[in-house]
């Protein structure tokens, strides 16, 4: 009976391990949100059917030397999608970004005058989710509540009057929300 339990055992951490030593993917937004796949997953998306994912960026990035743990997990949403087969065509992804999050999609001079880093780690990721097929979507209020012009962030954001009204105007129809 040991034996067939330290088999076992073995078996179960042998398995464990090779999951451990997958390489992240990222099948959609290339080089961020690198997502692993799963055995027998439950739960699966239908590969040909079209998804419409609204994503309330609001969360503040906690270190502004690296990207923004909720803009790459917007490349993750969107690749694991893609780990189930689902074509970047078939994701209409807006990301509508206000509050603190909006110092996220400062441009590189705005974020050196804001947090004297060089080059916004943010950017490459945007520009990556924008090749995905993502829209990036600022609330016009929170540029106005932080006095910033739209020549002051990442020059594919598009301006909307607010987060509120983009996200209703969403919603009704047919967006699922998502908050980060």
């Amino acid at each position: 009976m040991k034996h067939k339990l330290l088999i076992l055992s073995l078996l179960i951490s042998l398995s464990y391990s090779s999951i451990l030593a997958q390489e992240a993917q990222h099948p959609i937004v290339k080089g961020y949100g690198g997502i692993y796949e799963i055995e027998d997953p439950v739960e699966l998306v239908q590969p040909d059917k079209e998804y419409k994912i609204l994503i309330e960026l609001v969360s503040e990035n906690k270190n502004p030397e690296e990207h923004s743990f909720w803009i790459n997990n917007v490349a993750r949403l969107m690749n694991l999608h893609g780990i189930q087969g689902v074509p970047k065509e078939n994701l209409k992804v807006k990301v509508v970004v206000h509050g603190p999050a909006v110092l996220d999609i400062l441009s590189n001079g705005n974020y050196f005058e804001k947090f004297r880093i060089a080059k916004n780690p943010n950017i490459p990721v945007l520009e990556a989710l924008d090749e995905a097929g993502a829209e990036v979507i600022v609330c016009g209020q929170s540029l106005l509540a932080r006095e910033l012009a739209r020549d002051e962030i990442w020059s594919k954001t598009k301006v909307a009057t607010s987060a509120l009204t983009t996200i209703s105007k969403n919603v009704s129809e047919g967006y699922v929300l998502f908050k980060f």
